[in-house]
């Protein structure tokens, strides 16, 4: 496997969403107040559930060093998997909103 396995994917998947978002979609997802504000609530969910699973002093979850930066923050939790979330979490609502605004199309 590659240096990085898992760093490497999620930035061509963080790339991809919001490429796919400026480029092809266009749903003007990123100016939206409420967009931000269900980016923090995850985030805020995130914080204690994955650094609950991914606490190096008992982790439930393991990575191999050499496939992520090592940087992690708070509480040990993989920057990775911020990234990881974001982008996922971007993805379905970018999806959602790109079909509320093809019905609302006129026919």
């Amino acid at each position: 496997m590659i240096p990085w396995g898992y760093t490497v994917p999620v930035l061509v998947a963080v790339a991809v969403v919001v490429l796919a978002e400026l480029l092809v979609l266009r749903t003007g997802l990123f100016r939206r107040l409420p967009y931000w504000i269900t980016v923090a609530i995850v985030t805020g969910f995130q914080i204690p559930v994955d650094g609950w699973l991914t606490k190096l002093s008992e982790p439930i979850v393991l990575y191999a060093p050499e496939h992520i930066t090592g940087w992690r923050f708070p509480w040990d939790i993989p920057v990775e998997d911020f990234l990881f979330g974001y982008a996922l979490v971007t993805a379905v609502l970018l999806l959602w909103e790109r079909a509320r605004l093809r019905e609302e199309e006129p026919v």
